[in-house]
């Protein structure tokens, strides 16, 4: 499964109002691993960036005046969106400006060259309702350190959510055997369970003191970001 978490700095907050993307940032991740891929690209968008939007990204008119405009990088944007499923926080905002550089240079929407697109802040309301889910809030509440975040960035948002996200979703289901399994008969094992004598009994090793704190350390954690007590401990009391 191949995932890209996507974030965009604009001029502004309303691309109908003629407001450009300024910076566009990108993580790569593969089977819910960080592949180490990422895309960072500025942009001019031959205008300024409104007062409010500058005091958030910082991205000056003179700085972004060299920059390459949108139709120089959309083949490059595409390729390494291409396929996969994008995650965006709050993506009716990147997405509407996206899909209006796609249309100034006649191409289709964004959905058209990816898998889907998941609005991560959606999935943070389903799973925290009533608080607040802001990146900020969910670095916090998720233990992500973004001490460095002084002024939004494209690309550092977006290793930021990549974090966010794979905490948010992380499941408990790969931590218990299925109580259906059963081993597979081979020759093998047939003859040793027709021998008992050949069979070895294992040592059994006790968890240390240190061992059993760093275990319910762990298990506190799980606990504070799903906000519902772990599955391990019901079936451990059983």
């Amino acid at each position: 499964m191949r995932q890209v978490v996507l974030d965009t700095e604009t001029t502004g907050l309303d691309f109908t109002a003629g407001h450009r993307i300024v910076e566009i940032g990108g993580v790569e991740i593969v089977n819910r691993q960080l592949t180490g891929r990422h895309i960072h690209l500025y942009l001019n968008p031959d205008r300024d960036s409104d007062p409010e939007a500058l005091n958030v990204h910082g991205l000056t008119t003179e700085f972004l005046s060299d920059k390459p405009r949108f139709p120089e990088i959309v083949e490059q944007f595409l390729a390494f969106v291409d396929g996969a499923e994008i995650i965006i926080h709050n993506a009716p905002f990147d997405t509407g400006f996206l899909d209006a550089e796609l249309a100034r240079v006649n191409l289709s929407s964004l959905t058209h060259y990816c898998g889907k697109i998941t609005d991560s802040l959606l999935a943070a309301r389903e799973l925290h309702p009533g608080r607040r889910n802001s990146l900020d809030a969910l670095c916090e509440r998720y233990g992500i350190s973004n001490a460095h975040r002084v002024l939004h960035g494209a690309l550092l948002d977006s290793e930021l959510l990549a974090d966010v996200w794979l905490a948010m979703t992380r499941g408990q289901d790969d931590m218990f055997f299925h109580a259906e399994a059963r081993p597979v008969a081979t020759p093998q094992s047939e003859a040793i369970a027709a021998s008992p004598q050949k069979v070895l009994a294992l040592p059994v090793l006790a968890a240390s003191k240190e061992e059993q704190s760093a275990h319910e350390d762990y298990l506190h954690a799980m606990e504070d970001a799903n906000e519902r007590p772990v599955l391990w401990r019901r079936y451990s009391s059983s």
